[in-house]
């Protein structure tokens, strides 16, 4: 075995010595412009995110090529790419980080890509996973792993995970029954599972039982790395930058940074160590949140942006009677934050007791108190960094944090002195809180309470706030005036919990709040199954349809898994899961017909919004990202749904018949079907996006109270419909007109040419959105 241990600093392509920037740096402020500077240099205009998988690796990603740079894209942004699990279909389970992924098709399949890609002006964007590899089974298919269970705190690559060496030994929580461990020669084996022998530097724990190591969430089969260390870092990077210093790489998206000890630090080294190439972090914010000033990132990979915009295109006034429904047809209380409280105290109970117990040895405190400490806590992290002044900002969220818990605690419980320790006490205490923060938030909002509260679930996304319906556009304009022009935007990820086009179906619902309760009403009537999870899926079978049985049962199934209220993940029961099967076949073949009429009568608005939240996320200030298929309709649930194949034969033939004899520019036709208008759409504004200067100020424009309208600098305006009933109900445009900055403007959706005062129901005559450029000369 090769030691990626040995001189991991000397490898001239990972750039400036990884160890080179100090991971606390007390004035950040010049290396970041610096940083900042060169990626902007080699920003790309725009991406497109591709799910490698053993059947779609480096050779199928390069036969994209043409469509890719007929359709506008910039950049191919690639799901991870070193060596996974064999039969891994996502990419996050890495167990080799100095080999490119064999299945796709190793270094020669990557670089023959990358050339494929060069040739039609493509670059590449790759998605890094420094948190975590994967505890595989075999555990012996990870060689750093397999080296520590074999010597212990002795093996050199010890230092490597984030592991819990009190007491000698590492828990590694596999037993599920009554089966005893095998000896076998020189392993140990379990089922599948294989332990190096002698077994003196690990144990074998209950499966429910929380792991002697830091993982990832509650996911015991991925472990911490302890990317802190610099030793750690050069080993975990080296062929990811290598990538980068020969030109094959021109971007980085960071999965999940607040997991590390110093994200902070972290983005920094990594800046240094490559050059300065642009870089986006998985960085989730919760409401009026930002990105933390001091990373020497690019900024976000988009789920902010992804919130903003579904928030346009909700109507505020169905918040009250859709809370209202929700919560005859479920029974759960009005108050979502009531809920978050409850999954969240659910969830440290259920699996974070390891967790809890070593912060509490750390930190003095009882588990009580900081579990109600991590419970109240209302974002992901707060920031606090060991050996430095405590920002404002971090110690107010963890002192209000502090009173809440107080407040839920007997008279007298030392939560002063809990929030003491993890705000000001011994580094450990520090990290270990913060990083406990995520998880906490992760496990009890994303994959706990926004499965029970959901009055319109379009609202409950990845760092959404489901409680919050809609916003103003005013709201919007600002929000947009402050964005990076590095930041990444989307509309759909691998992550999301429905495709934009779902989203886009569960936004009319706002508009017709009556309609749907009756429609609910019928369907509920002919077929019931559990008040917690039915009204769930009424909500996703209409937005989602057509749909088949098994792929609906599939996403309820885990839907009440997450949900924690009938069963979970941890306590299954089979005559439930055997009822949801019954319910799911019944709910269609019952239902089908009217939950299909139905659908059909919302297509209008539902493509208004769809077209609309299109144009406007490809043509705000950033980088924008089309998820792999969304160039058209997509109506994908929650992953591995929205990790399924795609067709981009369908795609290739939709785009060529959208041109004229087969010529002229991408999407240059009318766009009659919703498929066409969207690839339309798209195809345009990505277009339009490589022409357009990166740093093209937004510039709201005046526009009616059902339309939104910006310009980027002197080059584009965007126009977009937005709440399509509410101006149906008004009888349409009417004189309503947009005043168009001088110049003569063509629209590229419809051919029409515009200048001055301009009225709406003549702009948006041909589709609910119109894209503008400023015509030369």
């Amino acid at each position: 075995m090769s030691d990626p241990m040995s001189d991991p600093m000397s490898d001239p392509t990972t750039g400036s010595a990884p160890g080179a920037v100090p991971g606390h740096a007390a004035d950040p402020g010049a290396d970041l412009t610096a940083g900042r500077l060169a990626a902007a240099a080699g920003r790309p205009a725009s991406t497109y995110r591709l799910q490698l998988t053993p059947d779609f690796g480096f050779a199928e990603a390069a036969a994209l090529a043409p469509y890719l740079r007929d359709l506008g894209v910039g950049h191919v942004y690639l799901s991870p790419i070193l060596q996974a699990v064999p039969e891994s279909r996502h990419g996050y389970d890495v167990t080799d980080h100095s080999r490119i992924r064999a299945e796709f098709g190793g270094i020669e399949g990557f670089r023959e890509m990358a050339g494929a890609f060069s040739a039609h002006g493509l670059g590449i964007v790759v998605d890094i996973v420094p948190n975590h590899m994967t505890v595989p089974v075999p555990e012996s298919g990870n060689a750093q792993l397999w080296s520590v269970l074999a010597e212990g705190p002795a093996s050199p690559y010890a230092s490597w995970f984030d592991i819990d060496w009190s007491d000698g030994k590492v828990n590694m929580p596999v037993i599920g029954d009554d089966t005893e461990p095998v000896a076998d020669g020189d392993v140990l084996r379990y089922h599948d599972h294989v332990f190096p022998r002698p077994d003196t530097h690990y144990r074998l724990v209950d499966w429910r039982k929380g792991p002697g190591y830091r993982r990832f969430f509650d996911v015991s089969s991925l472990i911490g790395l302890r990317v802190e260390d610099p030793e750690v870092f050069g080993a975990t990077h080296r062929v990811i930058l290598s990538l980068v210093g020969e030109g094959l790489v021109g971007g980085l998206r960071v999965d999940h940074p607040d997991g590390l000890a110093d994200p902070r630090g972290y983005l920094a080294r990594l800046r240094a160590a490559s050059g300065g190439v642009w870089t986006v972090a998985e960085k989730i914010l919760v409401g009026e949140e930002r990105l933390p000033a001091d990373w020497d990132c690019d900024g976000t990979t988009g789920y902010d942006v992804l919130n903003r915009i579904t928030g346009l295109f909700v109507d505020p006034a169905g918040a009250g009677p859709l809370t209202d429904l929700f919560v005859r047809q479920t029974g759960m209380p009005r108050d979502y934050a009531e809920v978050v409280y409850t999954s969240k105290k659910q969830v440290l109970d259920l699996f974070f007791g390891a967790e809890l117990n070593r912060l509490s040895v750390i930190t003095g405190a009882g588990r009580d108190v900081l579990a109600e400490l991590l419970a109240a806590m209302p974002v992901y992290r707060a920031y606090a960094v060991p050996g430095e002044p405590v920002p404002a900002a971090s110690a107010a969220i963890v002192e209000e944090a502090g009173r809440i818990a107080a407040r839920r605690l007997p008279e007298g419980a030392p939560v002063e002195e809990a929030v003491e320790k993890v705000l000001y006490g011994p580094a450990e205490a520090v990290i270990r809180f913060q990083q406990l923060c995520g998880p906490v938030m992760a496990k009890g909002v994303e994959d706990t309470a926004l499965y029970r509260w959901y009055p319109l679930s379009c609202l409950n996304e990845v760092g959404g706030e489901p409680d919050r319906f809609g916003g103003t556009v005013e709201e919007f304009h600002a929000f947009c005036r402050e964005m990076s022009p590095g930041t990444m935007t989307t509309l759909s990820t691998h992550d999301t919990k429905r495709s934009e086009d779902v989203r886009a179906r569960l936004a009319a619902l706002s508009e017709l709040p009556g309609r749907w309760a009756e429609a609910v009403g019928e369907w509920s009537a002919k077929v019931s199954f559990d008040p917690l999870l039915d009204y769930l899926a009424w909500q996703n079978l209409m937005a989602a349809w057509p749909i088949e049985p098994d792929r609906f049962f599939d996403y309820l199934f885990k839907a009440a898994r997450e949900a924690k209220t009938s069963i979970s993940w941890v306590n299954p029961d089979p005559a439930y899961e055997e009822g949801l099967r019954a319910f799911t076949n019944r709910a269609i073949g019952e239902c089908g017909p009217s939950i299909a009429e139905f659908a059909a009568s919302i297509e209008p608005y539902a493509r208004s919004n769809s077209l609309s939240q299109k144009l406007v996320q490809l043509m705000l200030p950033g980088v924008p990202d089309v998820y792999w298929g969304n160039e058209i309709t997509d109506f994908s649930l929650v992953d591995p749904d929205n990790r399924r194949p795609v067709d981009f034969e369908l795609r290739r033939r939709t785009l060529a018949g959208s041109r004229p004899d087969g010529g002229g520019s991408p999407g240059s036709g009318r766009g009659s079907s919703w498929d066409e208008a969207k690839l339309l759409v798209t195809g345009q504004a990505l277009n339009l996006r490589r022409r357009l200067d990166p740093a093209a100020p937004y510039i709201p424009l005046e526009a009616d109270e059902h339309a939104i309208a910006f310009a980027r600098g002197e080059q584009a305006v965007t126009v977009a419909t937005r709440l399509p009933v509410g101006l149906e109900r008004r009888g349409g445009w009417g004189n309503r007109t947009l005043t168009l900055p001088h110049g003569r403007w063509r629209d590229l959706l419809s051919g029409a040419e515009h200048t001055g005062r301009v009225p709406l129901a003549h702009l948006l005559s041909h589709h609910p959105v119109a894209l503008l450029e400023r015509e030369r000369g």
